[in-house]
């Protein structure tokens, strides 16, 4: 049961508090939880679960804001992180972005949003058809009329139909004039490779995003040519289990729009698509750097807005760092940044230069960690492929659609 939920900004704001139960949670706790981000940094902002001298806290981060839970009781921690989730989803969806300003402007909006989702510290509605039916998205209209009329509650007098529907998370009087359901593969690929160039970890987290846009309540099934190799599979309510753990195959009452269908995982991949090769020798008070980057496995389709990140060392004084491909950017807190974009048919690209050390330092002795972004359109880097999507009553003209999309999650190497 969650007594709290606290919502921070990049700079450690409260910019909202929601009390759930009985039991009020003191502002403090979020001082203590930023203090403690400060000192511990990205380690500690890694934890989803941190007990405090007083509480329990979930936390999760999305486009920097920090969604903080609090609770003194036990419960299921993956309840918790899950939910905070479908908060950020939510109201990603609602304000259509997630920042400081949206969130302000919008403070009533996001306040009826976490009434009806949480009830006495326990999730209630968190279907985004049923909530988008209670509460209205804000616009230009409503606001206008707030303002004239000094309501500024988007909240409807009547109950949603869905409520009382055997598909909650579907109305049943949906109609449109073209039918169409697209299916978008969006994977994450997770490497380590160590200083010796050899791949420590290597797995994908995958999401199944389905767009159904079709008339009445259809009733789909989705099926995978290789499904044996998905690990750690997660479903979205409306699919049926005993088709997937007999046959797996999907057999699911969709959503209306944009849902994730299932999320999953795929374990020790040998491969990654690019290689990033750095070379690190110091001497006598200066540091020399090389950086090589190309493609490695070629997947067959296009690698584009590929980036590599480093951070510096303490030590290092200044940097001279050039580049054959692409621009390279240094902030003031020695990130370096280097946008290569495509990987050009006629050279590797590489980037080079000199660090200088403090003063009486001979060698660097602390070695940077490279963060490697990536984009690859068209392909799942997991190799898996969707065999068919059915539909039982087929209405005229139905359109349907099949995507993929690979990028680098947490890709480092270490030189």
């Amino acid at each position: 049961m969650l007594q709290c939920i606290f919502l921070l900004s990049d700079s450690g704001e409260v910019m909202l508090e929601k009390q759930l139960t009985g039991h009020c949670v003191d502002r403090s706790i979020c001082d203590w939880f930023w203090n403690q981000a400060i000192s511990q940094g990205d380690s500690f902002k890694q934890q989803s679960v941190i007990a405090s001298p007083t509480h329990y806290l979930f936390q999760i981060v999305r486009d920097g804001i920090t969604f903080l839970a609090c609770t003194q009781v036990e419960m299921p921690p993956l309840m918790a992180i899950e939910f905070l989730c479908r908060v950020a989803n939510v109201l990603s969806d609602y304000l259509e972005g997630l920042n400081e300003d949206l969130i302000k402007d919008n403070f009533i909006i996001v306040y009826e949003l976490l009434d009806e989702m949480i009830d006495n510290g326990f999730p209630l509605t968190t279907e985004p058809n049923i909530l988008h039916e209670m509460i209205a998205p804000p616009n230009i209209v409503s606001k206008v009329l707030s303002v004239v009329t000094g309501n500024s509650s988007n909240m409807s007098d009547t109950l949603p139909g869905a409520t009382s529907s055997s598909v909650p998370w579907r109305t049943s009087d949906v109609k449109y004039a073209n039918n169409e359901v697209y299916v978008d593969l969006v994977e994450e690929i997770d490497a380590t490779i160590n200083r010796d160039g050899v791949l420590v970890k290597c797995e994908v987290y995958g999401e199944v995003q389905v767009n159904s846009h079709i008339t009445g309540v259809p009733d789909l099934t989705l099926s995978f040519t290789n499904p044996s190799m998905l690990d750690d599979v997660r479903f979205h309510p409306c699919v049926r289990f005993r088709p997937w753990e007999s046959h797996h195959i999907l057999s699911f009452v969709p959503p209306d729009g944009l849902f994730k269908l299932m999320s999953y995982r795929v374990k020790k991949l040998k491969t990654v698509p690019i290689y990033v090769k750095p070379q690190i020798t110091s001497d006598a008070g200066t540091c020399r750097i090389n950086l090589m980057v190309g493609i490695k496995n070629d997947p067959g389709k296009m690698i584009d807005s590929i980036t590599v990140k480093f951070q510096l060392p303490s030590c290092v004084l200044s940097a001279d760092l050039t580049s054959n491909h692409g621009l390279i950017n240094i902030m003031s807190n020695k990130m370096c940044s280097w946008s290569i974009d495509r990987i050009p048919k006629d050279r590797t690209p590489s980037l080079s230069g000199t660090l200088t050390l403090e003063a009486g330092l001979e060698r660097l002795h602390v070695f940077p960690i490279f963060q490697v972004s990536f984009r690859i359109q068209g392909i799942a880097l997991s190799g898996l492929q969707i065999d068919k999507l059915d539909l039982k009553v087929i209405p005229n003209r139905l359109y349907k659609g099949f995507r993929a999309l690979t990028r680098a999650g947490h890709y480092e190497v270490r030189s």
